[in-house]
């Protein structure tokens, strides 16, 4: 609720402080006292436009302070969290508009713009008058209140409920979809893929293994050329063997050979015949020992190189050829199981589709049978504010599917005729400001437990009305006040005499600066207050019985 009103030097207004109580709360004064710059007031602290012109003559700046209490006000308080604002029981709005025109607000002290000092004006405040309706007419609100006004918070749980499990459904089809997309996009390739390494069939470390044989055998194939050159200059014709045969069949054949003085050459010569024939033997041993298979190098670089090369083609290492083949296997296996998780998933879909409109079906059950309920009881208050001719209904209009939500499958709308047989349209459909906020006060009494803005403004609602139409008017906002605080400003003693609270307003001039002042009234004051509106300038005894007998009937009310 509103706690403290405090304006300086706003329009006719010096300064004004207004304690506030809960309740209704009456503005009352003569015609053109400045009454409706109390509201233009607070509606400057809430983030209306603002304009130099309302800065008074000759100061340098205008301010507004506006003092709320704030406890169990939730909203307010996850508002002020987005705001970066710590959340309070008391919230100190203020705002300050200089004669150039340029204004400054704060909540809380903390510099804020006047765009989030709007959005939490209206979570705070709802205005109803004779040229600006605020809050009730926010079709964008309706649903939440025909919700709260039937108690439907069990219904509306199941189906958003219902509804986010059928969203997460959509979106896991839709992930399955997209991959099987990508999948099938890919499968010429991954087909190709699985193929060439299939064949190829990569095993991890096996580069390493036959770059190693490579080197074993390029290095034996340098050895057995060394022993092939070296045997061939041994053994080819004419070489060492052939020579020491033929020195020794020369010398044998000889009649030299029965000297003895050649023996011993003989004997080298058998001797180093040997000697060569052994040393022959040893390197041909060498060379088969050595391991060099030309066919064996050939196969083992083609399978080398083979490897290397598709993993160039492929972009990784030789062993990471294998882990790729698993990885082509599996998405191409994901093909075949995705198409089964698809339909397993479109299954689940339809259930969990059937199951949302099960639970919104029941929701718009419940929300028809309080629309009805509403529908009656605004009827009911509308009777004594004599607006017996204007018709409402709640509108429960379908949605398109693809706006179902959490909230259900349809939009709510509160809507009128202001004459029977006349087309429903949306409530400002009510042409006469004076007519549209007494409705709008019919529809604040019947919400009144439900609606949660903490302070409710009538501004004249009671304007060319009297008599029984007054007093119905101010049973009604007397009741509202049990639920909120109200703010009225008012012409009509029946009106007037309902307040906990009184304020009264009047404008003085002296010499050539006119101020307006407010002051609180007492109990006396509010029965010259009364019986002023009773009888006007010339106040009589008949009018302060008058009021004073209005004063019994609200005390006794």
């Amino acid at each position: 609720m509103l706690t403290q009103l405090t304006i300086q030097n706003l329009v006719l207004i010096e300064k004004a402080e207004m304690a506030l109580q809960p309740g209704l709360c009456v503005l009352s004064g003569e015609t053109g006292a400045g009454k409706s710059i109390l509201l233009d007031a607070l509606g400057l602290a809430l983030g209306a436009r603002s304009e130099a012109r309302l800065v008074r003559k000759g100061a340098e700046k205008a301010q507004v302070t506006a003092v709320f209490e704030m406890e169990g006000h939730r909203a307010v308080a996850s508002v002020l969290d987005e705001m970066g604002l710590e959340p309070c029981d008391e919230l100190i709005i203020r705002r300050q508009l200089m004669s150039d025109g340029k204004s400054k607000a704060f909540v809380n002290d903390a510099p804020v713009s006047v765009k989030a000092l709007k959005d939490l004006g209206e979570m705070l405040v709802e205005i109803h008058g004779q040229h600006q309706q605020r809050g009730l007419l926010d079709s964008t609100q309706h649903l939440a209140l025909l919700d709260a006004y039937g108690q439907l918070h069990g219904e509306q749980s199941r189906t958003a409920e219902a509804y986010a499990s059928w969203r997460e459904a959509q979106r896991e089809l839709a992930a399955l979809m997209e991959s099987l997309a990508q999948a099938s996009r890919e499968r010429e390739y991954l087909e190709h893929m699985q193929k060439e390494l299939d064949a190829l069939a990569p095993e991890v470390g096996e580069e390493e293994r036959l770059a190693e044989a490579r080197t074993r055998m390029m290095q034996s194939e340098k050895m057995a050329q060394t022993l092939d050159e070296a045997l061939a200059a041994l053994t080819q014709p004419r070489a060492v063997a052939e020579a020491l045969r033929s020195a020794e069949r020369v010398l044998t054949r000889s009649t030299l050979a029965e000297a003895p003085k050649f023996a011993p050459a003989l004997v080298a010569l058998d001797k180093a015949g040997i000697e060569l024939q052994e040393a022959i033997g040893l390197l041909e041993a060498l060379g088969a020992a050595c391991g060099y298979d030309a066919d064996e190098l050939e196969r083992s670089e083609e399978r080398l190189f083979a490897l290397r090369a598709a993993a160039r083609k492929y972009q990784c290492s030789v062993d990471e050829l294998a882990q790729r083949l698993a990885e082509v296997n599996t998405r191409l296996g994901a093909l075949h199981t995705g198409e089964r998780q698809k339909t397993a998933l479109e299954s689940m879909l339809a259930t969990r589709r059937e199951a949302y409109l099960k639970a919104a079906g029941i929701l718009r059950k419940a929300r028809e049978k309080a629309a009805a309920k509403l529908e009656a009881a605004l009827v009911k208050e509308l009777k004594p504010l004599k607006m017996d001719a204007t018709q409402f209904r709640v509108a429960l209009l379908p949605k398109d599917e693809a706006q179902w939500n959490a909230q259900g499958t349809e939009v709510v709308r509160f809507e009128v005729a202001t004459n029977k047989g006349s087309d429903f349209g949306p409530l400002a459909a009510i042409a006469s400001g004076g007519e549209l906020s007494r409705f709008m006060l019919a529809l604040a009494v019947v919400l009144g437990e439900v609606d949660a803005t903490p302070v409710l403004i009538f501004d004249e609602i009671d304007t060319g009305t009297g008599g029984a139409v007054a007093d119905a008017i101010g049973k009604r906002l007397e009741a509202l006040g049990r639920h909120a605080q109200v703010l009225v400003v008012t012409h009509q003693p029946q009106v007037a005499a309902r307040g906990r609270s009184h304020f009264f307003i009047e404008k003085k001039t002296r010499g050539d600066v006119t101020t307006t002042y407010v002051r609180r009234l007492d109990d006396a004051g509010r029965r010259e207050e009364l019986a002023r509106m009773l009888s006007g300038a010339a106040i009589t005894e008949e009018a302060r019985k008058a009021a004073d007998k209005l004063l019994d009937d609200a005390d006794a009310a």
